[in-house]
């Protein structure tokens, strides 16, 4: 067996996350780990920060490299038959619109979703 290993933080609390892995989980062929943030001890310090892993996601390639936001979407892909329906999207013409498209819905996402630790958090550092 191939020792190469990717593994996918996801939010295991998002109904459209939860949806995506449950397709990628069927699809991949083997090499993808999930990893539910919010089962992370929060004492693994090699993690980015809880907060981190909610905003964007995360991929830790095989080789100990993080791959966050779009592309890391699109590397989680790659361990289907599908991933070249996704590569189009690093394309340089494409990849500065599909970012941001994807870092504002992943913004919106976050805040609608985790509002209340936001504002308690603001609170906090008002006090």
């Amino acid at each position: 067996m191939d020792p190469r290993y990717d593994t996918l933080f996801y939010d295991g609390q998002c109904p459209l996350c939860a949806r995506e892995i449950r397709t990628l989980r069927k699809l991949q062929g083997g090499n993808l780990i999930f990893a539910d943030i919010h089962e992370q001890s929060g004492t693994n310090t090699d993690l980015p920060s809880h907060e981190q892993l909610l905003r964007r996601l995360h991929l830790m390639a095989w080789t100990g490299e993080w791959v966050v936001g779009l592309p890391a979407n699109v590397r989680a892909w790659s361990h289907t038959r599908f991933g070249f329906l996704f590569k189009p999207l690093l394309w340089p013409i494409i990849y500065p619109i599909a970012s941001r498209v994807y870092e504002r819905w992943a913004d919106s996402r976050y805040e609608r979703k985790y509002a209340c630790a936001i504002g308690n958090r603001t609170a906090e550092k008002q006090a």
